[in-house]
């Protein structure tokens, strides 16, 4: 594997970290996350960090990283001092793009808002802080350990420390929330003044406890109606939706996630992370993954065998990823972006395309490509026309 050169210039790149630890994991929650246990090996891990970063440097082909990501678990977890060391090691391997975008993911616990001056001073300029409601009963029946007051404090602690792009986590669906309840949610977010709202759906997602245990959610016509009028409040205020769950102020469309959505490149370093990259040699596109559990992660970060797995992307992986990604920006992407990042002629859209036009989910023209608002609801229907056909010979 090369550079992520293509025909029409180089691949976006960027990089995301993966913090597994938080303090409690939550019932919903499918992601590579682990309760810490007891004091985290800030040390050890940021040392693996950058020994798995070292050995990822050949894929990037020298080329420049516009964002970076610190996600989780719970990044905000660590110390200053460890996130300092980890940006700083960071910025002596990899060449930084001007006015680079540095998000950290934090919680609103008191002890994680305390260092939210000295997150500012060393680097990180995005915030996301994962709230999910302002409702304290709401927020003990999906497992959360903070409550409204926090939240709240939270978000001025962020402007307090010079932070002028924030986001801020909602989720709707919850157990026993009304359509009332969903929009107060909305309401007390855009009172604290964030540049960017995520906005999400509660799902049961396998592997998790409300799985195993499902709790009692809004009915589907009462999601719909959530969704909506919550879509129309955050418009009312000046919120764009730019991608499905996304709302930004202004030109605060988080850069990072937006190039997942345009298919750019990214490294993935940490337990569980993932990446794909762009090879100009074989014009191939791979993704990989990092071994999940943190202690196999830290005793092998260096080496090869840090990677969980890896493959290649077949013709009809990159037509689906393209569009499964695609798909979620509300102004959808110009067609040129296709040939470009999925390395794929315009003629293998069809005919899906012209069915998915048909039936209202899409629309395109010989420069644009996008999803209708139809599409955007029933975005699983839409890429389901983009799966190819399995026969006996397959």
């Amino acid at each position: 594997m090369t550079d992520g050169y293509g025909s029409a210039g180089p691949v976006p790149l960027a990089l995301y970290i993966h913090i597994p630890w938080c303090a409690r994991k939550c019932p919903y929650c499918d992601f590579n996350s682990h309760q810490a246990r007891g004091p985290l090996p800030e040390r050890a891990y940021t040392d693996a960090l950058l020994a798995d970063l070292e050995q990822d440097l050949p894929r990037t082909g020298g080329r420049s990283v516009m964002s970076i990501f610190i996600g989780g678990g719970t990044p905000g977890l660590l110390s200053a001092a460890a996130v300092d060391r980890l940006l700083s090691g960071v910025q002596d391997r990899l060449s930084l793009e001007p006015e680079a975008e540095v998000t950290l993911e934090v919680n609103p616990g008191a002890v994680e808002r305390q260092k939210f001056h000295e997150f500012r001073a060393i680097g990180v300029n995005r915030l996301s802080i994962g709230v999910q409601s302002f409702n304290d009963e709401h927020l003990r029946r999906i497992g959360r350990i903070h409550g409204r007051r926090e939240a709240i404090r939270a978000a001025e602690a962020a402007q307090a420390a010079g932070f002028d792009n924030f986001n801020l986590d909602l989720m709707f669906g919850l157990p026993g929330q009304s359509l009332p309840q969903a929009l107060t949610d909305i309401a007390m977010a855009m009172a604290l003044n964030p540049a960017h709202i995520s906005r999400y759906q509660l799902t049961l997602e396998p592997n998790t406890v409300f799985y195993r245990q499902p709790p009692l959610l809004p009915d589907d016509e009462q999601l719909a109606t959530m969704e909506e009028d919550g879509r129309m409040l955050l418009a009312e205020y000046g919120y764009q939706r730019y991608e499905i769950s996304a709302y930004a102020r202004g030109r605060r469309r988080c850069r990072h996630n937006l190039n997942y959505w345009q298919f750019g490149d990214y490294l993935g370093i940490g337990a569980g992370a993932h990446g794909k990259l762009t090879d100009r040699g074989d014009q191939a596109i791979y993704r990989y993954w990092k071994l999940n559990d943190p202690d196999d992660f830290l005793n092998h970060a260096g080496a090869p065998q840090r990677i969980g797995g890896e493959r290649a992307l077949s013709g009809p992986d990159r037509l689906l990823e393209f569009m499964m990604n695609a798909l979620r920006l509300t102004e959808g992407v110009p067609l040129t972006l296709f040939e470009a990042r999925a390395g794929l002629p315009l003629a293998c859209l069809e005919p899906a395309l012209s069915q998915a036009v048909e039936r209202g989910l899409l629309r395109h023209d010989d420069a644009w490509l996008g999803a209708t608002e139809r599409g955007q609801r029933f975005l699983n229907d839409l890429l389901e026309l983009f799966v190819p056909e399995v026969t006996a010979d397959d």
